[in-house]
């Protein structure tokens, strides 16, 4: 049985599951994260559920996919209605508190917590409405170079809203530490959620020289040619205003600024754990961090996500503490469907019968050393997709299902960057991992569901012509910040 602690789990944004220290590295200095996984256990192979904010922190929350909730985008988010682990820990006498980035629909929801601090949420209570054209097949494509700037002009030496916003998460996790970690004679978790390293990957000197452009990787398959070709992709590349990357120096500093953006996330997350530690409470807390999903900064010519390559979906998963064996590395497939469960068990608390058809299961047995194989299942269905992608991962075996398009079909243990496309001369393997995405859900009426349901919420912010005048969110400014302020790039008018 899983003794009880309390729990302070980090959350981060657009964490590529392999930039770490101890996930190998040679570049990314991640010190705060590598004493982590030390100090604990390091889950090799976690995933997100979907690769976009909204969807992939819905799941997290209810330990369901967005298939089973509805969750799909940026603008269909967590609005209280499915039961949460926060909700479960709450109803047993526990606090949960939230600090920074949660992205759901609103506070005024009861979204599960004893508190929200500095929330942000979705924005102006609406987020990426415009997008929900998608289900009209009808979604305008980002063709006015703002996505494509975000990356190339704002990738540097700088200041921006969002650290602002992550020094303030921090500063307000130290202070609710110091005041209520003492308090409670049930175990609390504390769910410090920053908004780093999500773009612009902007940031102070001290920072940006640790990662001189010169030294640094250029990402693997950016170039044509150099990597399998698919409609979804070339689709996703045109709806988010992609140029053919040509420009070296320029993905040098945007891989430059990126890490950098990581080392200030570990800097962060260091100063609340440095503050834990002075505070004596590290013998009895648990420790978690993971991040909503990940990044490509140029990989298969793509910046952001919004796909189901390894380096979207991948992503960091570390705990450590009381009842956590030391340096442990886990190899066993994880999802964030599997936190429900989880974070349940690791405050002493139960599952409700409500919980019985979870998907996930609890990860205890495998941080003990008894590991499962299990299939790895992520979905898409949000901005600059033409339909439903679905993938499931048995093995190193590694299927894409794109509704109406051609499969894509990678071997990860001996193609990790999925340059390789296996589909057309392997069709055995892609009937067998066929089967186990249908045995989960059935794509095509899930795809069909997800338009559906995108075209009754466009009509209902007033139809497809009066969504074609929203302004397109480029990302959501923080908390008490305008767009106009968070959009603008230093400098220029």
């Amino acid at each position: 049985m899983t003794r009880p602690a309390n729990l302070i789990l980090f959350q981060s944004d657009n964490h590529n599951g392999h930039l770490m220290g101890c996930q190998g590295h040679p570049l990314v200095q991640t010190p705060t994260m590598d004493r982590i996984a030390a100090r604990g256990v390091r889950f090799a192979n976690a995933y997100c559920t979907s690769p976009l904010c909204c969807p992939s922190r819905s799941s997290l929350a209810t330990g369901r996919y967005p298939h089973q909730t509805g969750y799909w985008d940026n603008a269909l988010t967590y609005d209280g209605r499915v039961p949460t682990w926060h909700h479960r820990l709450r109803e047993q006498g526990h606090n949960v508190t939230a600090i920074g980035k949660l992205h759901y629909r609103s506070s005024e929801d009861d979204n599960g917590f004893t508190e929200e601090i500095v929330p942000m949420h979705l924005h102006e209570g609406k987020g990426a409405i415009k997008n929900l054209l998608r289900g009209y097949g009808a979604e305008p494509p980002k063709d006015d170079g703002s996505f494509w700037k975000l990356y190339i002009e704002r990738s540097g030496v700088g200041a921006t809203h969002y650290q602002d916003y992550d020094r303030d998460i921090t500063a307000r996790s130290i202070a609710w530490l110091k005041q209520h970690a003492g308090n409670s004679d049930k175990p609390w978790v504390l769910y410090v959620s920053y908004i780093s390293a999500h773009p612009p990957f902007t940031v102070p000197q001290r920072l940006w020289d640790l990662y001189p452009e010169s030294s640094m990787p250029l990402p693997p398959a950016f170039r044509p040619g150099q990597r399998p070709e698919h409609p979804a992709v070339e689709f996703l590349r045109y709806m988010d205003g992609m140029h053919v990357m040509t420009d070296e120096a320029a993905l040098r500093r945007i891989a430059a600024g990126y890490f950098a953006l990581i080392t200030h996330l570990d800097e962060q997350i260091g100063a609340v754990l440095k503050a834990a530690e002075e505070l004596g409470l590290l013998d009895r807390t648990r420790v978690a961090y993971t991040s909503d999903h990940g990044e490509l900064f140029g990989a298969q010519g793509v910046f952001g996500k919004k796909n189901l390559y390894e380096g979207a979906i991948r992503v960091p998963l570390l705990i450590s503490g009381p009842g956590v064996p030391q340096g442990r590395v886990v190899q066993q497939h994880a999802s964030h469907v599997d936190l429900f469960p989880t974070l349940v068990a690791g405050a002493g608390a139960s599952l409700s019968t409500a919980d019985a058809d979870l998907p996930g299961i609890d990860l205890w047995p495998a941080i003990g050393g008894h590991e499962t194989r299990r299939t790895t299942f992520a979905e898409y269905h949000a901005q600059g997709s033409k339909a439903g992608a679905f993938v499931v991962r048995d093995g190193p075996m590694k299927l894409i299902y794109h509704t109406g398009m051609p499969p894509q079909l990678f071997d990860l243990a001996r193609d990790p960057d999925e340059t390789h496309d296996l589909a057309g001369t392997d069709a055995n393997t892609v009937l067998a991992l066929e089967q186990l995405l249908r045995n989960i859900c059935d794509p095509e009426a899930v795809d069909a569901r997800a338009k559906a349901d995108q075209r009754k919420a466009a009509d209902a912010w007033g139809g497809a012509a009066k969504l074609l005048g929203e302004t397109q969110i480029l990302f959501t400014p923080p908390p008490g910040v305008s767009k106009e302020e968070a959009w603008a790039i230093p400098g220029k008018n």
